[in-house]
């Protein structure tokens, strides 16, 4: 029963497309030691006028195609170590601008792999030809050491059945506004799940507007009423300012093409990744649109789920989810509320599907579990493959199980549409499983996808390959749905 139409996309990471990174010697990411820099600082400051710009020349005519405004980038990175500089204000431009390359490294964010893709569609429609669709496809590039971060792809469905994929722009960057927004209803779930909850909490959080800046949150601490144990105080204060570093906004220029934009992981917890986000375009009771994205944050020990929020793929809010129900990879949330209810796919327990529940789409502590691996394909456990699509038939939920020798592979499920705890169908089978030139590359043996997209009655279907690359896949969504088998629910109350 093949129903899959895997077309000939295959789009793979460009170890051409680089970004450039501050590079300070001694303080490498993955062998830190002492810093160096004011040696170097010292060695560059002892070259002449002369070799200053015939290095720099050279570095300029090397590299400057292959980044936007390279000399601003320099300049940058030399403001680092500016206050390592003596005489810095007698200091010739062309010397500052080679210190700040010096100090700057290329940094191929995608030579590794390039998978886990989400479709969703593109708020911006203009220039689409009738029966046209634009879409945004994020991806998860991996470079040197691991490192994962999120880029973008955009592409057209075209009413014939025809997928357009653009190709990116030959420039990357990180380069955006960054600065942190903090949201009060977060903060005070986070202090509640950590154990506070006192009279301090709500004098701080009570004055607050539901969006406020650091700033802020220092001078409503500042202004707590003595007397207050000194404990109490220093145990609010450090909790509050260590969950405040832990939300930010970035806001890239507009100028940028959003294949341009690379989300480059910025807080703590997500250090040593951002990984496999899923989109959703939310909407609301009042039709307003919201695309929402969960993902995991990786400091390199444990992981750490997190939501995007963006209207525009510019500018982007991140910051942690809270409660049992997702303190695990493959969050998905629902396209629209349920009964007035935030929903999500949950494998809060990491071998389980279940729907979580939150009033507000940030605090997910109530879960329903529906879904147990029984199959030979999926026992070591399974997951979901992407947030909900709705049909006419109940919720379309892609999922993905773990089998023998570790294949993964995507399976389908079908929810009830007022109570999607309730199963009303199951593909029989894998629906995409690895395929012989889809079995090698940088993790074996899998295929696995962040979320589709139904478009004319086909399921447009992003996929990873074997975490190297990523292909596209086409499925008859009445097909499918005719080929599922109709089961009793297996919904397990927590």
């Amino acid at each position: 029963m093949d129903i899959v139409d895997r077309t000939d996309i295959v789009m793979r990471g460009d170890p051409h497309r680089v970004l450039c990174r501050l590079f300070i010697p001694g303080e490498e990411e993955l062998i830190r030691g002492t810093s160096r820099a004011r040696e170097l600082v010292a060695r560059c400051m002892a070259l002449t006028e002369e070799q200053v710009h015939e290095t720099l020349e050279r570095t300029l005519l090397d590299f400057s195609s292959r980044h936007r405004n390279l000399e601003r980038h320099l300049q940058e990175h030399y403001a680092a170590v500016e206050t390592l500089v003596e005489g810095t204000g007698t200091t010739s431009p062309a010397r500052r601008t080679l210190i700040g390359a010096y100090l700057t490294q290329e940094y191929a964010f995608e030579s590794t792999a390039y998978f886990n893709p989400s479709l969703t569609i593109h708020p911006d429609q203009s220039g689409s030809q009738s029966g046209e669709l634009r879409v945004i496809m994020s991806v998860r590039a991996v470079g040197e050491g691991h490192i994962s971060s999120l880029v973008f792809r955009t592409g057209t469905l075209r009413p014939d059945g025809d997928i357009l994929i653009d190709p990116p722009s030959r420039f990357a960057s990180t380069r955006a506004t960054r600065f942190t927004a903090l949201r009060s209803r977060v903060l005070h779930q986070a202090a509640t799940d950590a154990g506070i909850d006192s009279a301090d909490l709500q004098f701080v959080l009570g004055m607050l507007p539901d969006t406020f800046t650091p700033e802020d949150l220092i001078s409503r601490l500042n202004a707590l009423p003595h007397p207050t144990p000194v404990e109490d105080h220093t145990l609010l204060t450090e909790l509050l300012q260590s969950l405040s570093t832990s939300s930010y906004e970035v806001d890239f220029d507009p100028s940028t093409d959003l294949s341009e934009r690379v989300l480059w992981p910025t807080s703590t917890d997500e250090r040593r990744g951002i990984e496999d986000a899923r989109f959703t375009r939310f909407t609301d009771e009042r039709g307003s649109v919201l695309y929402r994205a969960s993902y995991t944050g990786f400091d390199g020990t444990r992981v750490v789920s997190r939501i995007l929020e963006t209207e525009d793929f510019r500018i982007f809010t991140s910051m942690p989810l809270s409660g049992i129900a997702v303190r695990n990879k493959g969050v998905a949330f629902f396209p629209r509320l349920i009964e007035g209810t935030h929903m999500a796919l949950s494998r809060w327990d990491r071998e389980t599907n279940s729907i979580a529940y939150s009033s507000d789409g940030y605090h997910w502590d109530d879960y329903v579990t529906f879904h147990v691996a029984t199959e030979p394909w999926e026992l070591i456990h399974v997951g979901n493959c992407g947030p909900p699509m709705e049909t006419d038939d109940g919720w379309l939920v892609l999922t993905h199980g773990a089998g023998p020798m570790r294949r993964y592979v995507i399976g389908a499920i079908l929810l009830d549409l007022q109570d999607p705890t309730k199963v009303i169908a199951t593909y029989p089978g894998p629906l995409i499983a690895p395929q012989e030139d889809e079995r090698n590359g940088y993790v074996p043996n899998v295929v696995y996808s962040c979320g589709g997209l139904i478009y004319r009655g086909t399921l447009v279907l992003p996929y990873g390959v074997s975490d190297c690359a990523t292909r596209i896949a086409r499925i008859n969504v009445d097909a499918l749905l005719g080929h599922m088998a109709p089961t009793r629910s297996r919904a397990v109350l927590k």
